[in-house]
C-alpha cells in the first residue's frame, strides 16, 4: 500500500460538508482485497478491536485494503475522543488506486491518523506488534495541544448555533467571527471591543481599587510596599491579618492570604517578588471567595471557588491522596480540561507545615488538608455555581465594578461570606478585577450547573438577528466566469458596498488590486473575508481550489454556474468526464445558504439538473424565452432571467423587469452572444443577492468591455483601420462562442493568433484549431513559454494536427514567442481585416497590444 497526494480540505469539498483528509491509496495487485491476504482481518482486530465493520463499498464486492485504511483512520480518531462520523473510499479508473476521504476535527490530529492507520495496517499486514493505547494517547495529547480550549470552544460553538462563521486565527485562542466589514475577533475571554487601557488599569490592582472605591464599591484598604520590612510596616497600619500580591499579577500567582506573623510576611514578600517587584499588601477578608462574571451591563454567572484540597481516608498519605484527586480525567495540566491538577509543590508542601503536615502524613478519616491559601482554579482548586444566589445588589455592585474599569467581559473577584446579602451588610469586599477571566468555572463547575456564558458573549458581540455574514457570491462554470464575477462586483460596487474580488487575474478590495496572477482558490476567497474593508464579495471559484481545499467558506448566499464545458481539465485529478467535472462544480451549489439563491444556466442540461441537490431556491436564466424549464420554473413562481424582444427580462411570477440590450454595451446591443449569457448570470446573481434593480441597471449600463475592467475577455482595439480582438479563451466551448461572436462583424480577412495549454488532453488542443479552421483565413501558431509538462514543439503539432483538412484556413505559421507572434499578425493587417489574439499572459500581452497600438 503506498499513500500519496495527501490533502487538508479545509472548508466544504467534493466529498462533504466537513473539513477531511483526503489520500491517494494504490494497493499492490495481489494485496487490493483483504480477503487475498490469509488471517488479515483476524490480525486487524486483535490490534484494533474497536475497528468498524468491513463492508464491501461497491468495488466488485470486495473489501479493499484502502477502505481498511479508511476505517482505521476514522476508528483511530473516534477512539482517541475526536467528533468525527464521515469516511469514504473510491475507486479511481487506475486498478488498484483509490481516494479516501476520512472527515478530521483538527487537521494536524486527521494527519496523525492516517499515519497511525498506516502502522496498523503494516503491523497486522506483517504480523507485527502495535501499541493500541500509546498511539491513542499520541492521538489525545496532540488533540489537547491543538484544539480550542473549553472557554474559547464555548464562544465557537455558540456563534456556531447562530450561524455565524468562524476563522481561527492562530494556532492559539484567537478566533475571528463573521466576514469582512462585519468581523470580530476575540482572544479567550477578550474581545476587539475589550480596552486596552482598561485592561492596564484591571492589572494595577492599586488602581483598580482606587477607582473602585470612588464609585462606592468596597474594596479592603492597603498599599505598596516596597520591602519585607515595609510590607511589615503596612500589616502592622492596616492591622492583621493582610494579604500580600504583586501589584499586576494574575490567575493567583504570588499571591498569599490570612497572613499572622512576621515570619509569614517575609515568606509571602518573596514569593510575590517572584513574579513582580511592587508588591501590594492589603487587609485580608474572612469569608469565600466568588468570582463574579460580568458580560456587557449583566451578571452572567458566579462561582464559589475553594482552593485544593483533599480528605483524609485514614490510609493514604498526602501525596498519594493528591494523585488520586488528579487522577479524575476532568483533570489536566493546562486549561483545556474543566478541572486542573493540584500542584504538589513547595507552596503546598509550606502549606502542609502550617497544619503540621507533611507529604508523607496520614490524615485522619475526614481531615481536610489545604494545599493552597488561594482558590485559583489554576493551582488546582474547585468551583461551585451559585448564579441563582446572588443578591441583586451584589450583582449591582460586580456591573458597578466593571464599568468603573471599563470591561466589557469581566471577571470580578468578591470576598464575602455570601452573595446572598449586599456586601455592605458583611465585613467583605472587591478584592480584583480581572481581564480575559477564564470561564471554565462558570462551564463546567465542580458542583452546580454549567451557565451559558459562550452565548452570552456572543450576544454582546452580535445582535439577534446578525449572523456576521456579508453577501458571498461564488461562480463556476467552464466559461464566462471571469466576466460574470467582475460585472456582479461592479453592480454591488454601484449600489454603495465596498466590494471584495477575487478571479483569475487577481484579488480585488474597492477595485484596487491587492494581489495578482490566478486567484480564483480558496487562499484568495479567505483573504478578501478576512479584509475589515469589505461589505461583499464576489469569487470566482475555479475546480483546481476546490479539489486542493475544498471552499473558502460554509456558505454562500448566491451560487453561479454559467455552463459545463467538455475540454476544462478533463483528465485531471480523477475528473476524467464531463460527468464528473459537474459533481466537482456544482459543490457552490450544495453549499448555498437555505435563504439564498442559486443560479444556473437553464440552456445547458448538465447545470440545469444541480438543481436537484440545491436546498435553496433556483433561478434559471436562458436566452430563449420559450425554453421549456424556465416556462415551468416561472409557473411555479421560481425567478427566470431571459431575452425577448431585444431586451433583458427578469420575471418572477407576475413580476417582470426589462432592460434593453442597447443599454448593456458590453453586449454590443446583443451581437456578442457569450457576453448576453454572462450579463443574464450576473443579473439573477446581483438579484439573488438583494441589489436593488436602480443598481443592477445603472451596473450593466457603466460595465464597459475594455481591457481596465475586463482584461483578456473579448477586448477590442482598432488598428490601421483593421479590428482587434484579444481573449482569454483556452477550450473548444470558449473558442465556438468566440467564433460565433466574430462571424457576426464585417472583415476583408480574418486571422487568429493561437497557443495552447499543455496540460489539456490532445484532443482538446486539436478541437480548437480545428474549430478555428473553419472560420479564420489565417492562423498563426505560437509556442509559449509554459508548456505545462509538453516536450517542446508538441503543443505546436496537435494545434496544426487541428487544422488539416480546414475547410476556410489557407495559411498557417508557426512562431516561437507570444509578443513576436502578436507583432507578426499586427504588421500583416491591412484595413478592413479582423484579427482575433487569444493572448495566454493576459496583462502583459495586453499591455503590448495598447503600445503597438498606440505607436501606430
Amino acid at each position: 500500500m503506498q499513500v500519496s497526494r495527501i490533502r487538508a480540505l479545509r472548508g466544504p469539498n467534493l466529498w462533504t460538508h466537513h473539513t477531511a483528509i483526503e489520500a491517494v491509496v494504490a494497493c499492490s495487485e495481489s494485496k487490493i482485497a483483504i480477503g487475498s491476504i490469509p488471517g488479515f482481518e483476524d490480525r486487524l482486530r486483535a490490534r484494533f478491536p474497536q475497528l468498524p465493520p468491513l463492508q464491501p463499498n461497491g468495488h466488485n464486492g470486495i473489501v479493499s485494503i484502502a477502505q481498511v485504511l479508511e476505517l482505521a483512520t476514522l476508528g483511530l480518531q473516534a477512539q482517541a475522543g475526536c467528533p468525527v462520523t464521515f469516511s469514504r473510499t473510491t475507486p479511481t479508473l487506475d486498478t488498484g488506486v483509490f481516494q479516501v476521504v476520512v472527515e478530521y476535527t483538527e487537521e494536524a490530529v486527521g494527519r496523525l491518523a492516517l499515519e497511525l492507520a498506516q502502522a496498523l495496517c503494516r503491523a497486522a499486514d506483517e504480523d507485527r506488534p502495535f501499541d493500541l493505547e500509546a498511539a491513542l494517547a499520541q492521538l489525545r495529547e496532540l488533540d489537547e495541544d491543538v484544539r480550542l480550549g473549553p472557554s474559547t470552544g464555548a464562544i465557537v460553538n455558540a456563534a456556531i448555533a447562530r450561524n455565524i462563521p468562524f476563522r481561527r486565527m492562530t494556532e492559539g485562542s484567537m478566533v475571528m467571527f463573521g466576514w469582512g466589514s462585519r468581523q470580530r475577533r476575540i482572544q479567550a475571554a477578550e474581545t476587539d471591543a475589550t480596552s486596552a487601557i482598561a485592561e492596564s488599569i484591571a492589572q494595577d490592582k492599586e488602581l483598580t481599587k482606587t477607582l473602585l472605591a470612588a464609585a462606592g464599591v468596597p474594596v479592603p484598604h492597603g498599599r505598596i510596599a516596597t520591602s519585607a520590612d515595609d510590607a511589615w510596616a503596612a500589616a502592622c497600619e492596616i492591622g492583621l491579618p493582610v494579604v500580600i500580591k504583586p501589584r499586576d499579577g494574575n490567575q493567583g500567582k504570588g499571591v498569599t492570604v490570612n497572613i499572622n506573623s512576621r515570619e509569614e510576611i517575609d515568606a509571602a514578600y518573596t514569593a510575590a517578588e517572584a513574579y513582580r517587584d511592587d508588591i501590594l499588601v492589603e487587609r485580608y477578608l474572612p469569608g469565600n471567595d466568588f468570582r463574579l462574571l460580568v458580560i456587557g451591563d449583566k451578571l452572567i454567572a458566579a462561582a464559589r471557588r475553594d482552593p485544593p484540597l483533599v480528605i483524609g481516608d485514614g490510609t493514604h498519605t498526602v501525596r498519594e491522596l493528591v494523585d488520586i484527586v488528579n487522577s479524575d480525567p476532568r483533570r489536566g495540566s493546562g486549561h483545556a480540561t474543566s478541572l486542573t491538577k493540584i500542584r504538589f509543590d513547595d507552596i503546598a508542601l509550606a502549606r502542609l507545615a502550617l497544619q503540621g503536615l507533611d507529604a508523607n502524613s496520614v490524615p485522619a478519616r475526614g481531615q481536610r488538608v489545604l494545599l493552597r491559601n488561594n482558590a485559583n482554579l489554576s493551582t488546582g482548586g474547585t468551583a461551585t455555581d451559585v448564579t441563582d444566589d446572588v443578591h441583586p445588589d451584589v450583582a449591582a455592585c460586580a456591573v458597578a465594578a466593571a464599568q468603573m474599569v471599563g470591561l466589557d467581559i469581566c471577571g470580578v473577584d468578591l470576598v464575602c461570606d455570601s452573595v446572598l446579602m449586599p456586601v455592605e451588610e458583611q465585613r467583605g469586599g472587591i478584592v480584583e478585577v480581572n481581564a480575559a477571566p477564564g470561564l471554565r468555572m462558570h462551564l463546567s463547575p465542580s458542583y452546580g450547573k454549567g451557565r451559558a456564558v459562550g452565548e452570552a458573549i456572543i450576544a454582546e458581540m452580535f445582535a439577534e438577528g446578525d449572523d456576521g455574514r456579508i453577501p458571498v457570491v461564488a461562480v463556476t462554470g467552464t466559461n464566462g466566469k471571469t466576466t460574470t464575477v467582475r460585472l456582479i462586483a461592479h453592480i454591488f460596487t454601484q449600489g454603495g458596498l465596498r466590494t471584495g474580488m477575487t478571479n483569475t487575474d487577481g484579488v480585488y478590495i474597492q477595485g484596487r488590486q491587492i494581489d495578482s496572477g490566478d486567484c480564483s482558490g480558496p487562499r484568495s476567497a479567505r483573504n478578501v473575508l478576512l479584509h475589515p474593508d469589505v461589505d461583499a464579495a464576489v469569487f470566482e471559484t475555479a475546480r483546481g481550489g476546490v479539489l486542493r481545499e475544498g471552499l473558502a467558506f460554509d456558505r454562500c448566499q448566491v451560487a453561479v454556474v454559467t455552463n459545463i464545458g467538455s475540454g476544462d481539465h478533463l483528465g485531471l485529478n480523477y475528473i476524467t468526464t464531463v460527468e464528473d467535472l459537474a459533481v466537482l462544480k456544482r459543490v457552490i451549489v450544495q453549499n448555498v445558504a437555505d435563504d439564498g439563491m442559486a443560479v444556473l444556466n437553464a440552456a445547458d442540461p448538465i447545470v440545469a439538473a444541480m438543481a436537484e441537490k440545491c436546498r435553496s431556491a433556483v433561478t434559471f436564466f436562458a436566452a430563449d424565452a420559450h425554453h421549456p424549464l424556465l416556462a415551468r420554473h416561472r409557473a411555479y413562481g421560481g425567478r427566470v432571467v431571459y431575452v425577448e424582444n431585444g431586451a433583458l427580462v427578469a420575471a418572477e411570477g407576475a413580476f417582470e423587469e426589462r432592460i434593453a440590450l442597447a443599454e448593456v454595451p458590453i453586449t454590443a446591443n446583443g451581437a456578442i452572444g457569450f457576453q448576453v449569457e454572462n450579463v443574464m448570470a450576473a443579473l439573477a446573481g446581483a438579484w439573488g443577492a438583494g441589489a436593488s434593480w436602480e443598481t443592477i441597471r445603472k451596473g450593466l449600463a457603466t460595465f464597459a468591455n475594455d481591457s481596465d475592467n475586463a482584461p483578456g475577455r473579448f477586448n477590442m482595439f482598432d488598428y490601421r483601420g483593421a479590428r482587434v480582438i484579444a481573449d482569454y479563451g483556452h477550450n473548444p466551448d470558449a473558442i465556438t462562442a468566440l467564433v460565433q461572436a466574430v462571424e457576426s462583424m464585417p472583415a476583408r480577412r480574418r486571422s487568429v493568433v493561437i497557443s495552447g495549454a499543455g496540460d489539456r488532453r490532445d484532443q482538446d488542443i486539436s478541437d480548437q484549431t480545428r474549430i478555428l479552421g473553419a472560420a479564420f483565413d489565417d492562423v498563426l501558431l505560437y509556442q509559449d513559454q509554459c508548456q505545462r509538462g509538453r516536450a517542446d514543439g508538441e503543443v505546436i503539432a496537435l494545434l496544426r494536427e487541428g487544422l488539416q483538412g480546414a475547410a476556410r484556413t489557407t495559411h498557417v505559421e508557426e512562431i516561437t514567442g507570444e509578443f513576436i507572434a502578436i507583432d507578426h499578425a499586427l504588421a500583416c493587417l491591412q484595413p478592413g481585416d479582423l484579427c482575433l489574439i487569444l493572448v495566454d499572459q493576459v496583462e502583459e500581452a495586453l499591455a503590448h497590444i495598447a503600445r503597438r497600438i498606440a505607436e501606430g
